[in-house]
């Protein structure tokens, strides 16, 4: 069996943006579940409002690098971590540039590949999920902490991503192709977002595992 962590934020976690979170076999990663078959272990770590690297000091315990080497140390072996972050890096309070926020994915990339692990584990491969775009009506979302520049930023994400995925010999995907943010707040995926979200994590995760079998 192969084991799949899923590291991210509310759309990882499966927030409806009308209220509550989807049912697994709704949002994105239960539908990878489904589609990957009974062969494969797709393990949920999203956590609403979690951002790449920095401390909130108004959502607290929501810094991914912190909680990141704990997942590891919890659900070891894995086989493959999906990184989605950085959407809530594009709150005013953190003024972050794109590059910073795809700095902060380069960090927890490199985290997975060199974290202790112990002898008897491999070390997992990484595929790195530049975000869904932040809608251009953010600033009357419901969510707060988000200004129109948030959305200008999030649709640099796939460029900058991208570099880091290079640079740390990562997989990547680009998200914003396959899926897009609610009308209704702006932030968080409709159920056919996550369908089809999930169909292309899903053929990306079985060229990465074809692969590595090739490799092996």
């Amino acid at each position: 069996m192969k084991t799949i962590m899923c590291y991210g934020d509310s759309n990882t976690f499966g927030t409806n943006p009308h209220g509550g979170r989807w049912p697994r076999e709704v949002r994105w990663t239960g539908k990878l579940q489904q589609l990957l078959g009974d062969q494969y272990y797709v393990i949920e770590e999203g956590c609403g409002g979690r951002t790449t690297v920095w401390d909130d000091d108004l959502e607290l315990f929501k810094n991914g690098r912190k909680s990141l080497p704990v997942a590891l140390a919890t659900h070891k072996p894995i086989d493959l971590v999906i990184i989605m972050l950085g959407t809530n890096d594009c709150k005013t309070r953190f003024q972050a540039l794109p590059c910073d926020i795809a700095e902060g994915v380069r960090q927890l990339a490199e985290l997975v590949q060199t974290y202790p692990y112990g002898e008897w584990y491999e070390i997992p491969e990484v595929l790195i999920v530049s975000p869904i775009h932040i809608g251009d009506n953010i600033e009357n979302s419901v969510f707060t902490g988000f200004d129109m520049i948030a959305s200008k930023k999030s649709r640099q994400f796939s460029a900058e991503m991208l570099k880091v995925a290079k640079a740390q010999k990562c997989y990547f995907l680009d998200a914003s192709e396959y899926a897009e943010p609610s009308t209704y707040d702006s932030l968080h995926m409709e159920s056919n977002s996550h369908e089809a979200l999930a169909i292309a994590v899903y053929e990306k995760v079985i060229s990465i595992i074809d692969k590595e079998c090739t490799k092996g």
